[in-house]
């Protein structure tokens, strides 16, 4: 250790001085580098996958940040009040920086929520009566991807040109048959799972399905497929941050075997550890 050098009393004062700058910066990285990590999660199942990993690396230090509901996580992250968060997908981020007029950085991609379609009314689509209600997320990146959804399931189809969800964002304006003439409404994505009893179908991000009480592989009556999603959900932190070991620890651990295997048993097809889905 630094401190502990002996200098020789004829050193010259330049060494010794350029070795002081040296030990303050090594103290102030030592200092920077034991400062928790803090990130921010969705309750289910992200911060259930980070607390997992802490389990496994005990010697990366996090704190996980369960934010309210109206809070926006990459303003945050923005103005640094958190290092990082783990909420959303590249989609929802590109909407982000644009909105916020602000880049961020991708650290990992973990996981994927399968977008499905729930009913308490039906058994089937077949059920669903003319002019039904669908239920919606009210969000640009959502909307669209529930909408190929609704497509994929067939009650739907869009026009031309939107056959590809990373690149053609579609909106209710876009649909170019309904035979049902279903009824879209968008509705603030955490509050569909409430909706549930008065609508026809309601389409339901994975993780606000799981924190209902909803087993997305069980329940829905359609799910989106993970081969050629591109709905992963991601880490996301700044590029000042980007470099920063406890980043690319924590990026290195969400990627593992491990946690790969912890997600696929945790959560049994409801959540897809992106590692399986390439596979």
């Amino acid at each position: 250790m630094l401190k502990n050098l002996v200098l020789p009393f004829s050193a010259p004062a330049s060494i010794v001085g350029r070795l002081s700058a040296v030990a303050l910066l090594l103290s102030s990285v030592s200092a920077w580098a034991a400062e928790p990590l803090r990130v921010q999660a969705d309750a289910v199942p992200h911060a259930e996958i980070l607390a997992y990993v802490q389990k496994i690396d005990p010697g990366l230090n996090l704190k996980v940040i369960e934010i309210p509901s109206g809070l926006n996580p990459n303003e945050l992250l923005a103005h640094g009040d958190i290092d990082a968060n783990y909420f959303q997908h590249v989609p929802y981020l590109l909407s982000q920086e644009k909105a916020l007029k602000v880049k961020f950085v991708v650290a990992a991609q973990v996981h994927i929520e399968p977008l499905g379609v729930y009913s308490s009314r039906h058994k089937s689509y077949a059920d669903v009566p003319q002019n039904g209600t669908v239920a919606v997320p009210n969000n640009e990146t959502n909307l669209s991807r529930a909408l190929y959804l609704l497509q994929s399931q067939g009650l739907i189809t869009l026009k031309d040109g939107f056959n590809d969800p990373a690149k053609n964002q579609a909106t209710p304006r876009d649909i170019a048959t309904n035979p049902k003439n279903l009824k879209i409404l968008e509705v603030e994505s955490p509050q569909i799972p409430r909706s549930l009893p008065d609508v026809d179908l309601a389409v339901i991000n994975g993780n606000f399905a799981l924190e209902a009480g909803l087993s997305p592989a069980k329940d829905a009556l359609g799910l989106e497929k993970a081969q050629g999603n591109p709905y992963a959900n991601i880490l996301v932190t700044t590029e000042k941050l980007q470099n920063d070991p406890r980043i690319k620890q924590l990026a290195k651990d969400l990627q593992s075997p491990q946690v790969a295997q912890f997600i696929s048993e945790t959560f049994k097809g409801s959540v897809l550890p992106v590692t399986a889905a390439k596979s």
